[in-house]
């Protein structure tokens, strides 16, 4: 029976630090761990497909949540029934000892497993789903008070419109315009739409 360690996080900037350390502590060694940094959505992952390769029948699995099966409630039921059932291998979840199918092989062990399974897969999607909701309810709120998302607007300096006739009359470059104010081609020539357009109205 080999032992190995599936780690996930849903971006490249998240850290496994923390799955790492709990699959260490249980003696996983590091050649046997293997780490996605990618979305859930899909299950075309590098890391996953290695091991999917790899797994034998009798073989045990580690991870530390059941969400990092999959993102949502089919896809965690789904990749559970394919590793179990399919591959003939063992997971257990370190967070919840409940979920550990080398134990209860037994109807009533395998009723208790699957119940929970079920149970821990909707309160992840339910979470995710109230976290997004949340995000967007927020940002909703954040741009009626006039908060600006993206990249900050790069300001022209005060005397601007000045630079700006001096250029029109030949007085100075662009480009000399462009340094004085640290403003890029493309910015001058918006923040000089903007100042034509406000002269219009």
């Amino acid at each position: 029976m080999a032992v190995y360690g599936y780690v996930r996080v849903s971006s490249a900037d998240q850290n496994t630090d923390r799955q790492i350390d709990a699959m260490n502590e249980i003696k996983i060694p590091l050649a046997q761990i293997f780490a996605d940094k990618q979305s859930g959505k899909n299950f075309e992952r590098p890391q996953y497909q290695a091991l999917l390769k790899k797994l034998k029948p009798g073989d045990l699995i580690y991870v530390k949540s059941s969400d990092r099966l999959g993102r949502d409630y089919d896809e965690i039921q789904n990749q559970w029934r394919i590793l179990t059932k399919e591959r003939g291998v063992d997971i257990a979840v370190i967070d919840m000892p409940l979920l550990d199918t080398r134990n209860g092989k037994d109807l009533v062990g395998t009723f208790l497993a699957d119940v929970v399974l079920q149970l821990l897969s909707f309160v992840a999607q339910n979470e995710r789903e109230n976290i997004r909701k949340r995000q967007s309810e927020g940002i909703a709120a954040a741009k009626a008070r006039g908060v600006h998302f993206g990249r900050p607007v790069k300001k022209p300096p005060e005397n601007f419109r000045e630079l700006v006739r001096a250029w029109e009359r030949g007085k100075v470059t662009r480009k000399e315009i462009s340094e004085q104010a640290d403003l890029k081609e493309a910015t001058f020539y918006r923040r000089l739409r903007e100042l034509r357009l406000s002269k219009d109205k």
